[in-house]
């Protein structure tokens, strides 16, 4: 009985890696984006790169694959969206914006229903969400991680072996930047290629006087960047909008596109473009 059980098993996983490869074959970009640490504003960032795609016209769908902490449906205007079913696998909500997006969110019973897995369901959960939800014809699958370098951006980096890169948010402080160190040698173990470094809440513009503050540190990113021979993307300054539009859901880049920030998140896109087309 165990062994039959142990057959079907094999059997199952073999169709449905089968399917995950059918469904990343009609994406024509995977880029994850991870972090060394929590509190750094990566799915922020995350959210506001796939607007700054999806204003360009790209077709662009969100994979949220922090399980414990999903937060990109909240910042898109999908928060009590429903997954649906298809005929072909399960069909992912589309945001005001036009970005697909599956999270876990999607299928919790309630806001403060808590996901305690240990990793083998984390895992399963991911290679579901990859196989079975119909993507279809994208240009861009952006891959929210959570922080770290456990089982999930290890699922993740291990089922998608042509990943075009992965991008690392950090903060302009020493702690951050050492953590992020162990972002870039996870990555380069696990033979990713690094799109580049982006230090989030970079610096404020004083209201007042517009001088530029470093609340957190000056040039940290530029820095491990350097010491550690990959690309800086950019620095992305702070912004009480972007907390305020994440919370309303809307992307800040979307609502404030002629500000500092959002021009710089524009300027990551761009390099990430350059990257990826080579």
């Amino acid at each position: 009985m165990d062994e039959a059980r142990r057959g079907e098993d094999f059997v199952r996983r073999v169709e449905e890696l089968k399917q995950l490869r059918e469904r990343m074959d009609r994406v024509k970009h995977k880029v994850a984006v991870l972090s060394g640490k929590g509190g750094v504003g990566k799915s922020l960032v995350t959210v506001n790169l796939a607007a700054v795609l999806a204003a360009e016209g790209k077709r662009i769908g969100i994979l949220d694959a922090d399980l414990h902490g999903p937060t990109v449906p909240k910042m898109l205007g999908l928060k009590g969206a429903l997954l649906g079913a298809g005929e072909n696998g399960i069909i992912p909500p589309t945001s005001p914006t036009g970005i697909k997006v599956a999270s876990m969110d999607f299928l919790l019973p309630s806001q403060d229903s808590p996901v305690i897995w240990r990793g083998p369901l984390k895992m399963s959960a991911i290679r579901q969400l990859l196989s079975e939800v119909e993507w279809g014809d994208l240009d861009y699958l952006l891959i929210d991680l959570p922080p770290g370098t456990g089982d999930e951006p290890l699922t993740v980096l291990q089922l998608l072996p042509d990943i075009d890169g992965v991008v690392i948010v950090t903060m302009p402080n020493e702690v951050s930047g050492q953590v992020v160190e162990k972002s870039i040698t996870f990555a380069r173990q696990l033979k990713a290629p690094i799109i580049g470094l982006v230090e989030n809440m970079s610096y404020l513009i004083c209201p007042h006087c517009g001088d530029r503050i470093d609340l957190f540190g000056e040039g940290v990113a530029e820095r491990v960047a350097s010491t550690m021979g990959v690309p800086f993307l950019g620095s992305i300054p702070l912004d009480p909008r972007v907390a305020q539009d994440s919370d309303s859901g809307r992307p800040f880049v979307a609502e404030n596109p002629d500000s500092p920030a959002a021009e710089a998140f524009r300027g990551i896109v761009a390099e990430i473009e350059k990257f990826v087309e080579l």
